[in-house]
């Protein structure tokens, strides 16, 4: 049994070498079997880490601030790549922004969304961006929404205070201008 998982794992990071390369598909072992994953590969920033356990718990490429864990971090970014025929009822990216600023609105009434200026990635696509900043208190993020052949790219900087998404906002904007389909 455990050779015909260390050869999926191989299958799979195989497939994630010859497939897309702008897009990573992992697997890690859980459970009775592999659990796959895929987000959008991210150039490395200095001074930030990938955190591969909560990667794999939200299905996002994770990044952190050196010295900190996904749980103790006071501003996080990461990146998700939807695979669009997982997800029929989402039939544009246009469906996709909307459906996301419903599911705020839901979570955190009276969350201000604005639309802001677009993020170009290395490869000139401009992202679709909008902040989400509380009134009172919550968390301050930015989305930025793109697609990229069969997969919507999702990248969201997510922040505890203000002044921490302000602060970490060029890293945000760095990770973007990075990355290449």
């Amino acid at each position: 049994m455990k050779v015909r998982l260390s050869l999926l794992a191989s299958v799979l990071l195989l497939v994630s070498v010859t497939a897309v390369p702008e897009i990573e598909k992992v697997g890690r072992v859980c459970g009775n079997g592999i659990c796959p994953a895929w987000w959008p590969k991210l150039e490395p920033v200095k001074g930030w880490h990938h955190e591969d356990d909560a990667s794999f718990a939200n299905n996002a490429n994770v990044q952190v601030p050196d010295g900190f864990m996904f749980s103790n971090a006071q501003t996080v970014i990461y990146a998700k790549a939807l695979y669009k025929p997982r997800n029929p009822a989402t039939t544009s990216l246009a469906v996709l922004i909307k459906d996301d600023r419903a599911e705020f609105l839901k979570e955190s009434p009276g969350v201000g969304i604005a639309k802001v200026l677009p993020l170009k990635t290395k490869d000139g696509q401009a992202l679709e961006t909008y902040t989400f900043f509380p009134k009172a208190s919550g968390t301050w993020e930015e989305v930025s929404y793109g697609e990229e052949g069969d997969f919507y790219l999702i990248f969201t900087i997510s922040s505890r205070s203000h002044a921490g998404f302000l602060a970490s906002l060029p890293v945000y904007e760095r990770y973007i201008a990075l990355y290449k389909e």
